[in-house]
């Protein structure tokens, strides 16, 4: 499937569905999340879109990667302790004053968005959240990724795929 063929916050659809049957019960505290290739084939989406919808349910604390057995649902009490730990989550954070900088006027569509490594420096995390923290605007549409050049304000009226 190409990349084009995923459209833009599949993941968050994914994701919400995923917590939708975590909150219902139909995926209970020790169960396992069905596979990245399950859950591909289920939505109809590439790997990579899987995973992120993954890491943003292992950043809300609702599953958890267990070495050699894979992710598994969290329980009340793990839930509570990765809430405490990361309310909000600062990729969340990050994305949230990036689009508030958008939505203001104070980034205009075709401005640049700051490097992974501005983020990096400027907020103290690492690059893994200061990449989450972009994906998660991309996701939304608010930002297109440019190959070689870095992220831009989308323009309004351009093809989000």
């Amino acid at each position: 499937m190409s990349p084009r063929a995923t459209p833009w916050g599949a993941y968050n659809q994914i994701a919400d569905s995923l917590r939708g049957r975590i909150t219902r019960g139909e995926l209970a505290p020790g169960d396992a999340v069905p596979s990245e290739s399950a859950l591909g084939q289920e939505f109809g989406v590439a790997r990579t879109t899987v995973r992120r919808a993954l890491a943003a349910l292992e950043a809300d604390g609702l599953i958890k990667a267990r070495p050699g057995t894979g992710r598994v649902v969290c329980s009340a009490e793990e839930r509570k302790g990765a809430a405490s730990e990361a309310l909000p989550a600062q990729y969340r954070r990050i994305a949230a004053e990036l689009r508030e900088r958008i939505t203001s006027g104070d980034l205009a569509p075709g401005d640049a968005l700051p490097s992974e490594a501005a983020i990096v420096r400027q907020y103290g995390v690492s690059r893994g959240t200061a990449r989450q923290a972009l994906s998660e605007l991309e996701g939304t549409g608010l930002i297109v990724a440019v190959h070689g050049k870095g992220r831009f304000v989308r323009e309004p009226g351009t093809d989000a795929g």
